[in-house]
């Protein structure tokens, strides 16, 4: 019987901002993003068909592979060029392999937002171990976004870079739930929360 193909997530980013290609950087088992490269995220159910939509996508263009990872319940993979051009042509090849379009993508939901202020430094200590990016410092005001599906949450991430002078301390966009921190001044973090609903609520699809 064949199986049911779910396209739960499928987002470009234009271009790679500096913190976040840097983070992505130290967590990729891949081809190693920089900054200013286009990249594509998509999440599916069942997670094992990654691996053919991969590898059909990396032979028609010069998109590289960051990211292929298949657990519990979904898989996501990533793409990146210098090239704007061949990561959109990856996105198209990608669904029509898949035989879908982008409006059969689900459409992210906000599971979670939080702005704590001025953080103790007890709690920074504690956060700052668990974290792969920039150090949160006491004092210091701490955006916390939970969203689904997790794959969104890397276009979050780097939209609320673009918008504010704010540190970037972690993603996790793998499972049920993507997850971001970011650090810094009030008023630049509430600058990048905004930014952060204004991204996720301009991505139309499936409810």
């Amino acid at each position: 019987m064949a199986e049911q193909l779910e396209l739960r997530a499928y987002i470009y980013i234009d271009r790679m901002q500096p913190q976040y290609a840097a983070f992505v950087g130290s967590i990729t088992q891949g081809d190693l993003p920089v900054e200013g490269m286009a990249s594509l995220y998509v999440e599916m159910a069942p997670g094992n068909h990654v691996f053919r939509i991969v590898d059909v996508a990396v032979k028609a263009t010069d998109s590289r592979p960051g990211a292929q990872i298949v657990e519990r319940q979904f898989g996501m993979f990533e793409l990146h060029s210098p090239q704007q051009a061949e990561v959109l042509q990856a996105g198209e090849v990608i669904l029509r392999e898949l035989g879908l379009s982008e409006r059969d993508r689900l459409r992210p939901s906000i599971a979670s937002l939080q702005v704590i202020t001025n953080v103790s430094p007890y709690q920074s200590q504690l956060l700052n171990r668990f974290t792969r990016g920039m150090m949160l410092v006491a004092g210091q005001t701490m955006l916390v976004v939970e969203c689904t599906p997790a794959a969104y949450i890397n276009y979050a991430a780097n939209e609320a870079e673009k918008a504010a002078d704010v540190n970037l301390m972690h993603v996790t966009s793998v499972g049920v739930f993507g997850r971001l921190w970011m650090a810094g001044t009030e008023a630049n973090i509430n600058t990048a929360r905004d930014a952060v609903v204004a991204a996720l609520e301009g991505i139309d699809g499936r409810s």
